[in-house]
């Protein structure tokens, strides 16, 4: 399956088959491309947590609203972001680059970063939404569907998965073999009602 037909293709499905897993090979080349997910500075601040545990899982589904897909899926990963990654030796983000660039790129994540928080949720925020899109494709690309998903109590789910003080959870995803598709599109707007070029006019003001 090419790129093209992975976007058209892809829909948020909330019916899948509850005996279909997929296997750690799959899971693995799943993760393993999420990973080439961009990042500005390439500090990486995405966290994922595949929950496996059927008990787990349970749990998570009641603080969703007993939404089904939590339970049937065959993945449930939350996609979490590290405030602080910036802060963690910001050294091993360019340890393959020149030292001369890896010295300069150390300091300017750490002039950039430092004493902004709001930048840092942003920053974690943009980081695991590109890292969701990757995932969505790329399960799409290996035959299976996808469900993102932010319809859930964040600080039970926290809780539940033991979410470090300095961790946010940005969504979930659901991924496995649908049982009934998603229905048809329900209103996409038109192109020239979102895209424009060199900047907003008045009547979109």
């Amino acid at each position: 399956m090419d790129v093209f037909e992975a976007i058209t293709s892809r829909r948020s499905v909330r019916h899948f088959d509850p005996t279909h897993r997929m296997s750690d090979s799959e899971i693995d080349t799943l993760m393993q491309h999420v990973l080439l997910s961009p990042t500005a500075f390439n500090i990486q601040n995405w966290r994922f947590v595949a929950v496996q545990d059927s008990e787990l899982r349970s749990e998570i589904r009641k603080a969703a609203w007993d939404q089904a897909q939590i339970t049937e899926a065959s993945l449930l990963l939350v996609f979490c972001l590290d405030l602080k990654s910036w802060a963690k030796a910001p050294e091993r983000y360019w340890r393959n680059a020149p030292d001369d660039v890896a010295s300069a790129m150390v300091r300017e994540i750490l002039h950039f970063y430092r004493d902004d928080e709001a930048l840092q949720r942003d920053e974690g925020m943009r980081s695991c939404g590109m890292a969701a899109q990757t995932a969505m494709l790329a399960a799409r690309a290996m035959g299976y569907d996808s469900c993102p998903m932010d319809g859930f109590d964040f600080k039970r789910v926290g809780h539940l998965i033991n979410l470090p003080p300095d961790h946010r959870i940005c969504m979930m995803l659901c991924v496995g073999k649908t049982l009934q598709g998603a229905h048809p599109r329900s209103g996409q707007l038109a192109l020239a009602d979102v895209f424009m070029r060199d900047g907003f006019t008045e009547r979109e003001c």
